[in-house]
């Protein structure tokens, strides 16, 4: 893993620890935004349904296609947003662990985005940070 490839990495795994800490900071949901129950339920879906699928396609499909998708909330049983976190935080490492599974050949592996065209997986993983931090800001983290 390079030194870009493992600092990329690190920021990905660090967001149920930054969302943990910029939650309670954070002021009540402004009317019709979602609450922060709602936000991870969108980013457990997101991984759940978007990136760790796709990374499992880049390991085992020449050069997979996808689509625009935007998952909604996550179903998930639990209640409350610490709940819903505790299984984020565990979907995310699920994700985290299939990079650290990545030799050299696998992060060059490439799939093509209908939107984004051509990304390989470091590529597509700054997709996933960038779209983590929409979320996070939103509390202020």
């Amino acid at each position: 893993m390079t030194p870009e490839q493992r600092s990329l990495r690190d920021a990905l795994a660090a967001v149920p620890d930054r969302l943990a800490a910029a939650i309670p900071r954070a002021a009540r949901a402004p009317a019709g935004e979602w609450t922060p129950e709602q936000v991870i339920r969108h980013l457990l879906a997101v991984d759940d349904e978007v990136w760790q699928p796709r990374l499992h396609q880049l390991e085992t499909e020449p050069e997979p296609h996808w689509p625009w998708y935007e998952p909604g909330l996550s179903a998930a049983t639990a209640d409350g947003w610490a709940a819903v976190l505790d299984l984020f935080r565990a979907s995310r490492a699920r994700t985290v662990a299939q990079l650290d599974g990545l030799d050299d050949a696998g992060w060059a592996k490439v799939g093509v985005h209908e939107r984004y065209g051509r990304l390989d997986v470091a590529a597509l993983m700054q997709k996933a940070l960038d779209h983590d931090e929409e979320h996070v800001a939103s509390f202020g983290g």
